[in-house]
């Protein structure tokens, strides 16, 4: 090896410095080591974190000039902000329509009334009557009007006893349970008191009927003390032109205060005119009027009459169709069409439905004065490879369909205030079709439309000019038992046709 290369070798080790030998920094970085022999650091910067400024600091700023007036700027514009949002809600409520205020609503205005006036028939009596309360309840009914179940004789007045329970029926013990079962459901109970029920007259004769009266309100006294809601009697014409009759109501309506239920005296009137009807409502100080108008009414025109007449009075205004009979529909409404159409409107109509059991199903009206046996299971289908009869099949079907519609109808009045307590307004009638419309203040509006007749009809609904009312040009289908028109489709108001035996119900918004 010469001279040179031992030069070169020594200069290598002096480079390479043994690694046990090597300088350590403090924070895991690589010294750089000079060919000298120097070791060079790389030294981290240093973070520089703000703190804020101290108390002293902040105190000796917000003192100056600018920032005082900044401070003011901003409190001003804080101010103005808060008065300006509180003048635009003024203005906002000030413009804004007023609501309507509600009408006066009792119980018996606000669902349907469902009697029973043969437990037996019903439901093998009182006590079928409450194992059955939870199909009533179904229905969205807010009344029971039971019997009459006291015993007496036909037009034999001292057989009478208002207080005793027909054993057929029941006991009264039978009778107490049903009312607390169904008070539980928030369903109240009517007891029907008409004396002579099984006989000609329901007073007996023009001359008994001032001792009647007091024996009824004894009757009263004591069946309201056990917690019935209500009284119904026959021949209101007759019973409220007694000289007793302001002592039945006392017993009804007397001790009256905002914190109790009110019990309700409810009549029932047959083949009189509807000022006549309006006229008793006035005089009688009864609190609600059961009357056969629908009946006995048959032509369109007439119908609307009876509706424009009453339907101020509606909140003691009762409807119904063979309701006063105790009858079902199906004895008028032959057909599941037109029982469907006549629910509809009884459902509709200013005032409150009335219904007889089985009127939920279409149940066929019994022969001459017997009750039809109620029907029930109907949602039982055959049992599998059994033999079907395919007419009771279809009936059982048809009937599960009427009640469905019920149902939709009785809910739906009892939650749209333009059907539970709304204006009325005409709008057509022909000799076997109507229409009308009923609306509250800012609520949905609904227009009825039925056609009982035999042949087709096409309905032109026009409103006569009303201040703050219009009708829109079209309306949308909620209801319809008329395959031709379906709900959810849109139909023109001034040209609507409707199959015989048909009815739909319309649905439109308000609109300001």
């Amino acid at each position: 090896m010469n001279k040179d290369t031992e030069i070169d070798m020594k200069e290598v080790e002096l480079n390479v410095l043994d690694p046990e030998k090597q300088p350590m920094t403090g924070d895991g970085q690589v010294a750089v080591v000079e060919k000298n022999g120097s070791v060079k650091l790389k030294v981290p910067e240093e973070e520089v974190t703000f703190t804020g400024l101290s108390k002293e600091e902040l105190m000796k700023v917000a003192g100056t000039p600018g920032w005082v007036r900044t401070r003011w700027v901003l409190l001003v514009l804080f101010w103005l902000g808060w008065v300006g949002m509180l003048a635009g809600a003024i203005v906002i409520i000030v413009q804004a329509p007023r609501c309507k205020p509600i009408p006066e609503m009792n119980w018996w205005n606000e669902g349907p009334l469902y009697q029973i006036s043969d437990p037996e028939a019903f439901s093998d009596g009182l006590a079928g009557v409450e194992a059955r309360l939870d199909d009533v309840n179904q229905l969205k009914v807010k009344g029971l009007v039971l019997g009459p179940l006291h015993t007496v004789q036909a037009d034999q007045l001292h057989t009478l006893n208002l207080e005793e329970i027909d054993p057929s029926q029941g006991t009264k013990e039978s009778l107490l349970a049903v009312v607390e079962k169904a008070h539980k459901k928030g369903i109240s109970v009517v007891l029907d008191l008409t004396p002579n029920y099984l006989g000609q007259a329901p007073w007996f004769s023009a001359s008994d009927a001032d001792g009647v009266i007091e024996k009824v309100k004894a009757a009263a006294e004591h069946w309201l003390s056990l917690g019935v809601d209500g009284i119904k009697i026959s021949d209101l014409t007759v019973a409220s032109s007694s000289a007793d009759w302001s002592m039945l109501q006392d017993a009804v309506q007397g001790n009256r205060t905002e914190d109790t239920k009110k019990r309700v005296l409810m009549g029932v009137v047959e083949s009189i005119s509807a000022k006549t009807v309006s006229h008793l409502i006035n005089t009688s100080g009864v609190d609600l009027v059961l009357s056969d108008l629908l009946s006995s009414k048959k032509e369109g025109g007439e119908r609307i009459k009876d509706l424009d007449t009453l339907n101020s009075q509606q909140r003691s205004l009762g409807w119904g169709l063979g309701a006063t009979q105790q009858d079902q529909l199906s004895k008028q409404a032959i057909t599941p069409g037109l029982i469907r159409l006549y629910q509809l409107l009884l459902f509709t109509m200013p005032g409150t439905p009335v219904f007889t059991y089985g009127d939920e199903i279409g149940l066929h009206a019994g022969q001459g004065s017997e009750s039809p046996k109620m029907v029930w299971d109907i949602e039982k289908e055959p049992a599998e490879g059994a033999a079907v009869n395919e007419t009771a099949e279809a009936e059982r079907k048809e009937r599960i369909t009427v009640r469905k519609w019920f149902k939709s109808l009785s809910e739906l009045r009892g939650k749209e205030r333009s059907l539970l307590h709304g204006d009325y307004y005409p709008l057509y009638s022909s000799a076997s079709s109507l229409s009308f419309l009923r609306l509250w203040d800012q609520s949905e509006r609904y227009i009825t439309t039925v056609n009982w007749g035999e042949s087709p009809e096409t309905l032109k609904i026009t409103l006569a000019p009303t201040e703050g009312v219009e009708l829109p040009e079209t309306a949308k289908v909620l209801l319809s038992t008329d395959k031709d028109t379906e709900a959810e489709t849109t139909v023109r108001l001034d040209n609507i046709t409707l199959g015989p035996r048909q009815a739909i119900l319309l649905q439109f918004p308000y609109t300001g």
